[in-house]
């Protein structure tokens, strides 16, 4: 894989919560190719948790609710790393408070709370990051595979991930001004998460998903991660 030319490049992975996460495989398939892999938890308790795991990469803590926690560890990443060369952002959050409601009563404090989390964030740390990132350099988030089908079961985080989806062209338009960043998103299709074992219903559409796929197996975490690689995607 030396053609991805990601040797000893540095590459700050938002989202890492367990090994089921994408920002982990990610993170090994980047290390694998001799990246320089720099992690972001988003609390204490799950950094102790990560730790042993992760090894000798760098480990911080930011809560992306909080712009300052942001600024933070930006601070503290550009002390050790003067410049970084990609973002991956593997960050969503729901709160779909035990049952899953019907679209038109979604509850306005989780919506936007999932804004906040899940799209805000990929704005506020490409901002944020821009003057560590090289101007050729890329940000990957994590999307899915279609904004424009309403699922039941995936509720309000659809049209959340359609504001991540289009606020990569306007991000790529706003870094033009000073920069060749590409922005990027990676849409899977249904995955076996930590994360998505939240949501309700989500087990049943994933074992359907496996009955209709033609291969007759739903995309798997390690293709996605594979797919972050691709040359378009990281410099």
């Amino acid at each position: 894989m030396e053609f991805l030319d990601l040797k000893e490049k540095t590459v700050v992975v938002f989202g890492v919560a367990n090994r089921k996460s994408v920002a982990w495989y990610v993170g090994q398939v980047l290390e694998e190719v001799g990246a320089r892999v720099v992690y972001v938890v988003r609390t204490e308790e799950r950094r102790e948790q990560l730790k042993k795991r992760i090894g000798e990469s760098p480990l911080y803590v930011c809560d992306v609710e909080s712009d300052e926690q942001i600024c933070a560890v930006r601070d503290a990443i550009g002390k050790e790393f003067p410049k970084i060369d990609g973002i991956l952002h593997s960050i969503a959050f729901a709160d779909y408070e035990g049952e899953m409601k019907p679209f038109h009563e979604t509850p306005k404090g989780a919506f936007l709370r999932a804004v906040d989390i899940s799209c805000y964030s990929l704005l506020a740390i490409s901002d944020a990051f821009k003057g560590l990132l090289d101007p050729k350099g890329s940000v990957v988030t994590i999307s899915i595979s279609t904004t424009r089908m309403a699922s039941e079961n995936y509720g309000y985080m659809g049209p959340v991930k359609a504001a991540l989806d289009s606020s990569l062209a306007f991000l790529a338009k706003s870094f033009s001004a000073f920069s060749h960043v590409r922005f990027n998103a990676v849409a899977a299709g249904l995955l076996k998460t930590s994360a998505s074992a939240g949501i309700p219903g989500y087990v049943d559409s994933y074992l359907y998903a496996e009955q209709v796929i033609p291969r007759k197996q739903a995309v798997q975490t390690q293709e996605v991660a594979n797919t972050h690689m691709q040359p378009q995607h990281l410099p």
